[in-house]
């Protein structure tokens, strides 16, 4: 089954490419994976964090990215926010961006 990818917004965009090239050659890795798999997708390459929202989990020698994530219907995939992570646990206001954003998707 074909999946659409698409980003929330040009900023969200524009943080993934911004990426050093470590985490965004990763970053590059997994999209392909997620286009295979879908929501099969699992650690430790993505990960569910609840209420329909998932983390894709890109790493490189420069350290982790983040791109919170949700299926807007079967076939489409929605990039709602995305970051370096730095610190051990994803931070709160983190999962807040992206749960509203998510909210405002599947509100469409």
């Amino acid at each position: 089954m074909p999946y659409i990818v698409e980003y929330f917004n040009q900023r969200v965009m524009d943080e993934i490419e911004s990426w050093p090239i470590g985490i965004l050659a990763d970053y590059t890795r997994v999209i392909e994976l997620l286009f295979e798999f879908g929501p099969a997708l699992r650690m430790p390459h993505s990960r569910a964090m609840g209420s329909g929202l998932f983390e894709l989990r890109p790493r490189g020698r420069e350290g982790v990215g983040r791109v919170l994530y949700c299926y807007a219907s079967r076939q489409r995939i929605v990039m709602l926010h995305a970051f370096i992570k730095k610190t051990r646990a994803t931070p709160a206001h983190e999962l807040d961006t992206a749960r509203r954003r998510m909210k405002r998707v599947r509100d469409d």
